[in-house]
Protein backbone atom coordinates (compact mmCIF):
# COMPACT_ATOMS: atom_id res chain seq x y z
CA UNK A 1 0.00 0.00 0.00
CA UNK A 2 0.93 3.35 -1.15
CA UNK A 3 0.22 6.87 -1.49
CA UNK A 4 -0.66 6.20 -4.87
CA UNK A 5 -3.45 3.59 -3.60
CA UNK A 6 -6.63 4.78 -4.84
CA UNK A 7 -5.02 7.52 -7.25
CA UNK A 8 -5.42 7.89 -11.05
CA UNK A 9 -2.43 8.55 -13.24
CA UNK A 10 -2.66 10.04 -16.52
CA UNK A 11 0.90 8.55 -18.14
CA UNK A 12 1.92 10.52 -21.21
CA UNK A 13 4.27 9.02 -23.64
CA UNK A 14 6.36 10.66 -26.75
CA UNK A 15 8.18 9.68 -29.13
CA UNK A 16 11.41 9.22 -27.92
CA UNK A 17 13.79 5.41 -27.64
CA UNK A 18 12.74 5.39 -23.43
CA UNK A 19 9.48 4.72 -24.16
CA UNK A 20 10.37 0.99 -24.12
CA UNK A 21 10.24 1.54 -20.24
CA UNK A 22 6.68 2.20 -20.40
CA UNK A 23 5.15 -0.53 -19.78
CA UNK A 24 7.25 -1.29 -16.65
CA UNK A 25 6.21 1.91 -15.18
CA UNK A 26 2.76 1.47 -16.07
CA UNK A 27 2.66 -1.82 -14.07
CA UNK A 28 5.15 0.14 -11.13
CA UNK A 29 2.22 2.29 -10.35
CA UNK A 30 0.03 -0.46 -10.89
CA UNK A 31 1.95 -2.15 -8.08
CA UNK A 32 1.22 0.76 -5.68
CA UNK A 33 -2.73 0.35 -6.39
CA UNK A 34 -2.99 3.11 -8.84
CA UNK A 35 -5.29 3.29 -11.51
CA UNK A 36 -3.39 4.20 -14.99
CA UNK A 37 -4.45 4.93 -18.51
CA UNK A 38 -1.97 6.17 -21.21
CA UNK A 39 -2.13 8.67 -23.93
CA UNK A 40 0.46 8.26 -26.44
CA UNK A 41 1.48 11.01 -29.95
CA UNK A 42 1.68 9.09 -32.93
CA UNK A 43 5.42 9.10 -32.72
CA UNK A 44 5.71 7.06 -29.84
CA UNK A 45 4.13 4.10 -31.06
CA UNK A 46 7.28 4.00 -33.38
CA UNK A 47 8.92 2.99 -30.04
CA UNK A 48 6.48 1.18 -27.64
CA UNK A 49 2.91 -1.08 -28.86
CA UNK A 50 -0.38 0.94 -27.63
CA UNK A 51 -1.20 -3.40 -27.93
CA UNK A 52 1.34 -3.82 -24.75
CA UNK A 53 0.31 -0.41 -22.88
CA UNK A 54 -3.26 -1.28 -23.22
CA UNK A 55 -2.11 -4.80 -21.62
CA UNK A 56 -0.59 -3.76 -18.57
CA UNK A 57 -2.88 -0.96 -17.62
CA UNK A 58 -5.44 -2.70 -18.23
CA UNK A 59 -7.31 0.66 -20.20
CA UNK A 60 -7.41 1.38 -23.65
CA UNK A 61 -4.91 3.64 -24.91
CA UNK A 62 -5.72 6.72 -26.62
CA UNK A 63 -3.24 8.43 -29.37
CA UNK A 64 -5.49 10.75 -31.73
CA UNK A 65 -8.84 12.79 -31.20
CA UNK A 66 -10.96 10.12 -33.07
CA UNK A 67 -11.55 6.38 -31.91
CA UNK A 68 -10.42 5.62 -35.64
CA UNK A 69 -11.08 2.13 -35.30
CA UNK A 70 -14.95 2.20 -34.67
CA UNK A 71 -17.63 1.75 -37.52
CA UNK A 72 -18.97 5.29 -35.74
CA UNK A 73 -16.09 7.38 -35.00
CA UNK A 74 -16.30 8.61 -31.45
CA UNK A 75 -14.72 11.98 -30.19
CA UNK A 76 -11.73 11.23 -27.66
CA UNK A 77 -12.75 13.89 -25.00
CA UNK A 78 -9.60 15.67 -23.75
CA UNK A 79 -10.73 17.40 -21.25
CA UNK A 80 -12.48 14.40 -19.22
CA UNK A 81 -9.28 12.89 -19.43
CA UNK A 82 -7.78 15.79 -17.74
CA UNK A 83 -10.57 15.88 -15.08
CA UNK A 84 -10.42 12.66 -14.15
CA UNK A 85 -6.85 12.37 -13.58
CA UNK A 86 -5.10 12.82 -9.84
CA UNK A 87 -1.75 13.20 -11.40
CA UNK A 88 -0.17 13.34 -14.73
CA UNK A 89 2.83 11.87 -16.00
CA UNK A 90 4.47 12.35 -19.57
CA UNK A 91 7.28 10.23 -19.81
CA UNK A 92 9.56 10.14 -21.92
CA UNK A 93 9.24 13.84 -22.52
CA UNK A 94 10.83 14.92 -26.07
CA UNK A 95 12.43 18.33 -26.38
CA UNK A 96 9.38 18.68 -29.20
CA UNK A 97 6.99 18.04 -26.69
CA UNK A 98 8.69 20.04 -24.01
CA UNK A 99 8.69 22.82 -26.24
CA UNK A 100 5.16 22.45 -27.41
CA UNK A 101 4.18 21.86 -23.70
CA UNK A 102 5.73 25.14 -23.06
CA UNK A 103 4.28 27.25 -25.80
CA UNK A 104 1.00 25.92 -25.47
CA UNK A 105 1.19 24.37 -29.03
CA UNK A 106 -1.63 21.94 -29.24
CA UNK A 107 -0.60 19.77 -32.17
CA UNK A 108 -1.92 15.98 -30.97
CA UNK A 109 -4.46 14.88 -27.81
CA UNK A 110 -1.30 14.37 -25.69
CA UNK A 111 -1.08 18.33 -25.57
CA UNK A 112 -4.82 18.91 -25.46
CA UNK A 113 -5.06 16.94 -22.44
CA UNK A 114 -2.27 18.66 -20.58
CA UNK A 115 -3.35 22.51 -21.35
CA UNK A 116 -6.24 20.84 -19.75
CA UNK A 117 -4.95 19.37 -17.04
CA UNK A 118 -6.18 20.60 -13.56
CA UNK A 119 -3.93 18.06 -11.43
CA UNK A 120 -0.27 18.21 -10.70
CA UNK A 121 1.75 17.60 -13.92
CA UNK A 122 5.21 16.07 -14.07
CA UNK A 123 7.35 15.65 -16.86
CA UNK A 124 10.71 12.60 -17.16
CA UNK A 125 12.74 14.99 -20.06
CA UNK A 126 14.48 12.07 -21.96
CA UNK A 127 17.20 13.47 -24.82
CA UNK A 128 20.65 12.90 -25.83
CA UNK A 129 23.16 14.90 -23.58
CA UNK A 130 23.73 17.71 -26.02
CA UNK A 131 19.86 18.19 -26.94
CA UNK A 132 19.33 17.97 -23.10
CA UNK A 133 22.05 21.03 -22.12
CA UNK A 134 20.86 22.82 -25.25
CA UNK A 135 19.63 26.87 -24.00
CA UNK A 136 16.54 26.50 -25.61
CA UNK A 137 15.06 23.06 -23.77
CA UNK A 138 16.55 24.83 -20.31
CA UNK A 139 14.68 27.58 -20.73
CA UNK A 140 11.42 25.57 -21.83
CA UNK A 141 12.15 23.20 -18.59
CA UNK A 142 12.09 26.40 -16.88
CA UNK A 143 8.93 27.75 -18.30
CA UNK A 144 7.70 24.38 -17.24
CA UNK A 145 8.66 24.85 -13.59
CA UNK A 146 7.71 28.60 -13.45
CA UNK A 147 4.35 27.12 -14.69
CA UNK A 148 4.08 24.58 -11.76
CA UNK A 149 5.24 21.55 -13.39
CA UNK A 150 7.07 18.95 -11.74
CA UNK A 151 10.14 18.58 -13.71
CA UNK A 152 12.46 14.99 -12.94
CA UNK A 153 15.79 14.79 -12.78
CA UNK A 154 17.86 13.28 -15.73
CA UNK A 155 20.04 10.72 -15.17
CA UNK A 156 23.51 9.89 -16.18
CA UNK A 157 24.71 7.37 -18.61
CA UNK A 158 24.68 5.68 -22.04
CA UNK A 159 22.52 7.26 -24.19
CA UNK A 160 20.90 5.94 -27.50
CA UNK A 161 23.53 7.75 -29.66
CA UNK A 162 26.34 5.86 -28.49
CA UNK A 163 27.50 8.85 -26.55
CA UNK A 164 27.65 8.92 -21.86
CA UNK A 165 26.28 11.69 -20.19
CA UNK A 166 23.07 13.35 -18.82
CA UNK A 167 19.97 13.04 -20.49
CA UNK A 168 18.66 9.65 -19.70
CA UNK A 169 14.70 9.16 -18.21
CA UNK A 170 14.80 8.14 -15.22
CA UNK A 171 14.07 4.33 -14.13
CA UNK A 172 10.24 3.10 -13.66
CA UNK A 173 11.07 2.66 -9.56
CA UNK A 174 12.92 6.02 -9.35
CA UNK A 175 10.07 7.92 -11.42
CA UNK A 176 7.52 6.17 -8.85
CA UNK A 177 9.56 7.57 -5.52
CA UNK A 178 10.36 10.83 -6.67
CA UNK A 179 6.65 11.73 -7.22
CA UNK A 180 5.83 9.93 -4.06
CA UNK A 181 8.43 11.88 -2.30
CA UNK A 182 7.32 15.11 -4.08
CA UNK A 183 3.41 14.49 -2.96
CA UNK A 184 4.20 13.57 0.90
CA UNK A 185 5.96 16.63 1.43
CA UNK A 186 2.38 18.72 0.65
CA UNK A 187 0.88 16.40 2.65
CA UNK A 188 -0.72 17.79 6.17
CA UNK A 189 1.21 15.42 8.93
CA UNK A 190 4.20 15.19 6.16
CA UNK A 191 7.03 14.55 8.56
CA UNK A 192 4.87 13.89 11.59
CA UNK A 193 4.79 10.78 13.73
CA UNK A 194 1.64 9.33 14.55
CA UNK A 195 0.87 6.55 17.02
CA UNK A 196 -2.35 4.17 17.43
CA UNK A 197 -2.82 1.65 19.45
CA UNK A 198 -5.33 -0.96 18.49
CA UNK A 199 -6.95 -4.41 18.72
CA UNK A 200 -7.54 -5.97 21.84
CA UNK A 201 -5.66 -7.00 25.22
CA UNK A 202 -5.09 -10.82 26.32
CA UNK A 203 -4.29 -11.61 29.89
CA UNK A 204 -3.18 -14.79 30.38
CA UNK A 205 -4.62 -16.92 33.50
CA UNK A 206 -2.85 -20.21 32.37
CA UNK A 207 -0.77 -20.89 28.82
CA UNK A 208 -4.06 -21.75 27.22
CA UNK A 209 -6.32 -19.44 28.70
CA UNK A 210 -6.98 -15.61 28.98
CA UNK A 211 -9.45 -12.64 29.70
CA UNK A 212 -9.80 -10.94 26.45
CA UNK A 213 -12.77 -8.84 24.29
CA UNK A 214 -14.02 -9.34 20.86
CA UNK A 215 -12.12 -6.49 19.61
CA UNK A 216 -10.20 -7.34 15.85
CA UNK A 217 -8.27 -3.75 15.39
CA UNK A 218 -10.30 -3.44 12.42
CA UNK A 219 -10.88 0.18 13.45
CA UNK A 220 -7.54 1.34 14.48
CA UNK A 221 -5.86 -0.22 11.39
CA UNK A 222 -7.92 1.94 9.47
CA UNK A 223 -7.20 5.16 11.37
CA UNK A 224 -3.18 3.96 10.83
CA UNK A 225 -4.06 3.67 7.00
CA UNK A 226 -5.43 6.86 7.31
CA UNK A 227 -2.95 8.93 8.87
CA UNK A 228 -0.20 7.01 6.78
CA UNK A 229 -2.72 8.80 3.54
CA UNK A 230 -2.19 12.33 5.21
CA UNK A 231 1.53 12.28 5.56
CA UNK A 232 2.55 10.72 8.88
CA UNK A 233 5.20 8.37 9.86
CA UNK A 234 2.84 5.69 12.00
CA UNK A 235 3.91 3.30 14.73
CA UNK A 236 0.88 1.27 15.59
CA UNK A 237 0.72 -0.61 18.78
CA UNK A 238 -1.45 -3.71 17.69
CA UNK A 239 -3.14 -6.55 20.31
CA UNK A 240 -3.59 -9.65 19.31
CA UNK A 241 -5.47 -9.85 15.64
CA UNK A 242 -5.62 -11.52 12.64
CA UNK A 243 -5.06 -8.03 10.54
CA UNK A 244 -2.10 -6.86 9.10
CA UNK A 245 -0.52 -4.17 7.21
CA UNK A 246 2.50 -3.48 4.31
CA UNK A 247 2.93 -0.09 4.18
CA UNK A 248 6.06 2.10 3.78
CA UNK A 249 4.84 4.76 6.29
CA UNK A 250 3.79 2.00 8.80
CA UNK A 251 5.08 -0.13 11.75
CA UNK A 252 3.49 -2.43 13.32
CA UNK A 253 4.43 -3.55 16.86
CA UNK A 254 3.00 -6.41 18.04
CA UNK A 255 2.24 -6.68 21.45
CA UNK A 256 -0.57 -9.38 23.40
CA UNK A 257 -0.82 -7.70 27.12
CA UNK A 258 -2.11 -4.40 28.33
CA UNK A 259 1.64 -4.55 30.14
CA UNK A 260 3.32 -4.74 26.71
CA UNK A 261 1.37 -2.21 25.20
CA UNK A 262 1.80 0.53 27.81
CA UNK A 263 5.57 -0.10 28.00
CA UNK A 264 5.71 -0.21 24.41
CA UNK A 265 3.54 3.48 23.92
CA UNK A 266 5.24 5.47 26.68
CA UNK A 267 8.78 4.53 24.50
CA UNK A 268 6.41 6.10 21.14
CA UNK A 269 4.94 8.91 22.82
CA UNK A 270 7.42 10.89 23.83
CA UNK A 271 8.15 11.96 20.10
CA UNK A 272 4.48 11.35 18.79
CA UNK A 273 2.77 14.44 17.40
CA UNK A 274 -0.57 12.59 17.31
CA UNK A 275 -1.56 9.49 19.75
CA UNK A 276 -4.82 7.41 19.16
CA UNK A 277 -5.78 5.35 21.86
CA UNK A 278 -7.97 3.37 19.70
CA UNK A 279 -7.33 -0.17 21.70
CA UNK A 280 -9.89 -1.94 23.88
CA UNK A 281 -7.68 -2.54 26.61
CA UNK A 282 -8.78 -5.33 29.14
CA UNK A 283 -9.31 -3.10 32.67
CA UNK A 284 -7.79 -6.51 34.91
CA UNK A 285 -5.89 -8.94 34.57
CA UNK A 286 -5.45 -12.36 36.91
CA UNK A 287 -3.26 -11.37 39.77
CA UNK A 288 -1.40 -14.86 39.05
CA UNK A 289 -0.18 -16.71 35.93
CA UNK A 290 -0.24 -20.47 36.47
CA UNK A 291 2.84 -21.70 34.80
CA UNK A 292 0.78 -25.30 33.82
CA UNK A 293 -2.55 -25.56 32.14
CA UNK A 294 -5.39 -25.50 34.61
CA UNK A 295 -6.89 -28.85 35.17
CA UNK A 296 -10.80 -29.44 35.88
CA UNK A 297 -9.93 -31.94 38.48
CA UNK A 298 -8.18 -29.29 40.92
CA UNK A 299 -11.66 -27.58 41.28
CA UNK A 300 -10.26 -24.56 40.56
CA UNK A 301 -12.85 -21.81 40.46
CA UNK A 302 -11.88 -18.59 41.25
CA UNK A 303 -9.71 -16.02 39.63
CA UNK A 304 -8.44 -12.94 41.99
CA UNK A 305 -8.19 -9.84 39.20
CA UNK A 306 -5.99 -6.69 39.62
CA UNK A 307 -6.41 -3.17 37.49
CA UNK A 308 -4.33 -3.07 34.55
CA UNK A 309 -2.73 -0.08 34.00
CA UNK A 310 -4.34 2.84 32.43
CA UNK A 311 -2.61 3.57 29.93
CA UNK A 312 -4.85 6.69 28.68
CA UNK A 313 -4.99 8.19 32.05
CA UNK A 314 -0.82 7.87 32.21
CA UNK A 315 -0.27 9.34 28.77
CA UNK A 316 -2.70 12.35 29.62
CA UNK A 317 -1.01 12.97 32.83
CA UNK A 318 2.83 13.37 30.84
CA UNK A 319 1.12 15.22 28.02
CA UNK A 320 3.14 18.04 26.25
CA UNK A 321 2.51 19.22 23.19
CA UNK A 322 1.31 15.83 21.82
CA UNK A 323 -2.37 15.99 20.60
CA UNK A 324 -4.28 12.70 22.52
CA UNK A 325 -7.32 11.06 21.08
CA UNK A 326 -8.80 8.11 23.49
CA UNK A 327 -11.62 5.72 22.36
CA UNK A 328 -14.87 5.03 24.63
CA UNK A 329 -16.97 2.19 23.94
CA UNK A 330 -20.07 2.90 26.09
CA UNK A 331 -23.53 0.94 26.33
CA UNK A 332 -25.29 3.06 28.80
CA UNK A 333 -24.99 7.22 29.47
CA UNK A 334 -22.99 7.34 26.51
CA UNK A 335 -22.11 10.81 25.75
CA UNK A 336 -22.15 11.49 29.91
CA UNK A 337 -19.73 8.78 30.46
CA UNK A 338 -17.03 9.46 27.01
CA UNK A 339 -17.59 13.40 28.26
CA UNK A 340 -16.43 12.76 31.96
CA UNK A 341 -13.52 10.18 30.39
CA UNK A 342 -12.48 13.69 28.00
CA UNK A 343 -11.76 15.58 31.24
CA UNK A 344 -10.71 13.30 33.62
CA UNK A 345 -7.68 11.37 31.37
CA UNK A 346 -6.79 15.06 30.22
CA UNK A 347 -7.93 13.99 26.65
CA UNK A 348 -7.85 16.60 23.24
CA UNK A 349 -10.72 14.63 22.10
CA UNK A 350 -12.65 11.47 22.34
CA UNK A 351 -14.06 9.26 19.94
CA UNK A 352 -17.77 7.46 21.12
CA UNK A 353 -19.06 4.52 19.65
CA UNK A 354 -21.90 2.13 21.13
CA UNK A 355 -22.18 -1.04 21.32
CA UNK A 356 -26.33 -0.37 21.24
CA UNK A 357 -25.50 0.79 17.57
CA UNK A 358 -26.82 -2.00 15.15
CA UNK A 359 -24.33 -3.13 12.49
CA UNK A 360 -21.74 -0.89 14.84
CA UNK A 361 -18.77 -1.96 17.33
CA UNK A 362 -16.75 -4.91 17.74
CA UNK A 363 -15.59 -7.45 15.02
CA UNK A 364 -18.16 -5.47 11.91
CA UNK A 365 -16.67 -3.36 8.82
CA UNK A 366 -18.68 -0.41 9.99
CA UNK A 367 -19.10 2.02 13.22
CA UNK A 368 -21.41 4.70 14.29
CA UNK A 369 -19.17 7.68 16.22
CA UNK A 370 -19.69 10.56 18.25
CA UNK A 371 -16.13 13.00 18.54
CA UNK A 372 -16.01 14.92 21.08
CA UNK A 373 -13.69 17.71 22.22
CA UNK A 374 -13.62 19.90 25.24
CA UNK A 375 -15.24 22.96 25.24
CA UNK A 376 -17.30 22.19 21.92
CA UNK A 377 -20.56 20.56 20.90
CA UNK A 378 -20.34 17.05 20.56
CA UNK A 379 -19.99 16.21 16.55
CA UNK A 380 -22.42 13.05 15.90
CA UNK A 381 -21.85 10.67 12.31
CA UNK A 382 -24.13 8.30 10.52
CA UNK A 383 -23.23 4.72 10.19
CA UNK A 384 -20.34 4.45 7.90
CA UNK A 385 -17.48 1.82 7.11
CA UNK A 386 -14.79 2.11 9.58
CA UNK A 387 -12.16 3.23 6.27
CA UNK A 388 -14.63 6.20 5.80
CA UNK A 389 -14.91 6.70 9.76
CA UNK A 390 -11.43 6.79 9.68
CA UNK A 391 -11.62 9.71 7.40
CA UNK A 392 -14.04 11.47 9.97
CA UNK A 393 -11.88 11.22 12.79
CA UNK A 394 -8.47 12.81 10.85
CA UNK A 395 -10.78 15.38 9.45
CA UNK A 396 -11.42 16.49 12.82
CA UNK A 397 -7.92 16.01 14.21
CA UNK A 398 -6.83 18.28 11.90
CA UNK A 399 -8.79 20.97 12.28
CA UNK A 400 -8.29 21.17 16.17
CA UNK A 401 -4.22 20.33 15.29
CA UNK A 402 -3.11 22.55 12.97
CA UNK A 403 -4.87 25.49 15.12
CA UNK A 404 -2.36 24.37 17.94
CA UNK A 405 0.87 22.98 16.35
Amino acid sequence: MSLFSGKKILLGISGGIAAYKTPMLVRAFIKQGAEVRVIMTPSSKDFVTPLSLATVSQNPVYSSFIAEDQDNPLWNNHVEMALWADYMLIAPATSNTIASMAQARCTNLLLAVYLSSQCEVFVAPAMDLDMYAHPANQKNLATLSVNGVLVLPTEEGFLASGLEGKGRMQEPEDMVSFMENHISKHLPLFGKKVVLTAGPTYESIDPVRFIGNNSSGKMGFELAKQAAALGAEVVLISGPSALDLDHAKITVIRVTSADQMFEASKLHYTDAAIFIASAAVADFKPDTHATQKIKKETNFNQINLIPTPDILAHLGATKGKQFLVGFALETENELENAQAKLERKNLDAIVLNSLNDLNAGFGGDQNKITYLQPNAEPIAFELKTKTAVAVDVFDQILLAYEKTS
